[in-house]
């Protein structure tokens, strides 16, 4: 009338187990998947010996500590032979490792090329075994690693405190699958129906099991995926963050080098982790969409790159000189001589003279009636001439030449005596072309004067100063004077 006679023989199995399947002809046609799969299950059941109890596989990044048991952060940064190239300095950080710039500050660095951390004061070495401290009678006593969060646990797991060490266990009903602690209670778990287990069955018919209630197991929450996870039913799937992809192993995710892959950089790419930058080359800047460059035109930014003209080129830019000048390094002008390269069109009855900006062919024989050629640019005027008697007695021809807007007053050209009497008092001035007053002259003793330009002046112009030097002498009533007729040309520039 209560339970089952243990004497009564029994036509049917006992209660299914994981480990039988002797029952299938009892049970119905629909229920017999459902003993297939109980089977199935039984293989993970924690009475399972033949499954190890040790998992040594890490995801990439991290490698198998013998000691702790458990995956530890590899540092790349160490292990990798120039793991970051260029200018980029490589930061380790868990499961992987970051390519910065070096001037990229970085919090809690700690393989880092930072500044190493503070060192902290000396303490006294500690005379008790690992795993104990001493007390205040100098007693070693145990560390509760699991009070003082000094363990490795994982979270699915138990710690419990050892003398000198701890352990890490799976809670009741859980065992170890891979690093974590899995319930598998689960599995086995059944829906409650209304045959009681211990009533009389009819010695004819089979008691009815129903099938076992299996949930879905949420891998996700075991952390099995570096970045994310996606939980399906009686399965996961692992996704990683834009700029990675899966690693070999399905759950840890590896940079892509997106440059090696068609990055729509137009100039130069470098990798970074987890994306990508784009750079130009010099002379460019990166537009505003991250990709593209522009060409910079330096001119805009400063008149004062060249001396003369500057010309923006894609990716650069040159100076120019105007015709006459030569560009000298790389931004100034300098003048060309011609008549020294032999670049001129004079002939021989010629002489060439350069300027700023050019040259002149002028003739070698200058002087005009009355007046002789007695040297090269000299003329004289014979005494026996009357046409002589008001004239200065020669003519010196000198040529130079000077820049527009030269700052003034300047001393420009300075005239000395030749010949000097015992008595003679010598006096200088401007004869003739300085209608406008630009030059003056400035005595500096008896026999030497200096031009002075007084006037700021602009070329191009040209002029021909007659400077002429008088000699007198009172004692002998003697009064003579010479003339330096010099041309002066202006260049076109301030250079």
């Amino acid at each position: 009338m209560g339970g089952v006679v243990a004497e009564a023989p029994d036509p049917c199995p006992p209660p299914p187990s994981p480990r039988m399947l002797p029952f299938a002809s009892c049970l119905p046609g629909s229920l017999l998947l459902w003993a297939l799969l109980l089977l199935l299950l039984g293989a993970a059941s924690p009475q399972d010996s033949e499954e190890p109890d040790s998992y040594t596989e890490c995801t990439d990044g991290y490698e198998w500590d013998a000691d702790s048991q458990h995956c530890r952060d590899v540092n790349e940064c160490l292990t990798i032979p120039e793991a970051c190239k260029g200018e980029m300095k490589c930061i380790n950080h868990y499961g992987g490792y970051l390519c910065l710039p070096r001037s990229a500050a970085v919090i809690n660095d700690l393989h880092g090329e930072g500044p190493p951390p503070p060192v902290p004061p000396a303490q006294h070495p500690n005379p008790c075994p690992p795993g104990y401290e001493p007390d205040e009678q100098e007693s070693c006593v145990d560390v509760d690693e699991c009070a003082q969060a000094l363990h490795d646990c994982r979270p699915s797991q138990d710690c419990h405190n050892l003398p000198g060490s701890y352990q890490c266990t799976c809670p009741d009903g859980y065992r170890k699958i891979g690093p974590e602690c899995v319930d598998t209670r689960d599995y086995m778990r059944g829906a409650e129906t209304g045959v009681s287990m211990g009533a009389q069955a009819p010695p004819d018919s089979c008691p009815a099991f129903p099938p076992a209630s299996i949930s879905d197991i949420d891998e996700c929450r075991y952390r099995y995926c570096q970045h994310r996870c996606v939980n399906l039913p009686g399965s996961f799937r692992c996704q990683c963050e834009p700029g990675f992809q899966l690693g070999p192993n399905n759950r840890s995710c590896v940079d892509v080098n997106e440059c090696d892959m068609g990055a729509p950089c137009e100039q130069r790419c470098f990798n970074s982790y987890g994306t990508f930058l784009c750079r130009c080359n010099q002379g460019y800047e990166l537009h505003r969409d991250g990709f593209s460059c522009s060409d910079i035109d330096e001119c805009s930014y400063s008149s004062y790159l060249c001396q003369y003209r500057c010309v923006n080129e894609p990716g650069r830019f040159s100076c120019h000189c105007p015709q006459g000048y030569q560009l000298l390094a790389t931004r100034l002008c300098q003048d060309i001589d011609e008549c020294e390269s032999g670049a001129h069109q004079c002939s021989e009855a010629q002489t060439c003279v350069n300027f700023h900006g050019g040259y002149r062919c002028v003739d070698t024989n200058r002087c005009v009636e009355p007046y002789v050629q007695v040297s090269d640019n000299r003329c004289l005027c014979p005494v026996s001439n009357p046409l002589c008697r008001e004239q200065p007695s020669s003519i010196v021809h000198r040529y130079m030449s000077i820049t527009s807007e030269r700052s003034v007053p300047a001393d420009v050209f300075q005239i000395q005596a030749t010949s000097v009497y015992p008595g003679a008092y010598n006096a200088f001035q401007i004869r003739a072309g300085n209608t406008q007053g630009d030059f003056y002259i400035r005595q500096i003793n008896n026999v030497s004067a200096m031009l002075v330009l007084a006037r700021p002046v602009t070329g191009p112009r040209e002029y021909v100063l007659d400077l002429e030097m008088v000699t007198m002498n009172s004692l002998m009533s003697y009064r003579a004077s010479s003339v330096l007729r010099l041309t002066v040309f202006v260049g076109a520039y301030t250079f």
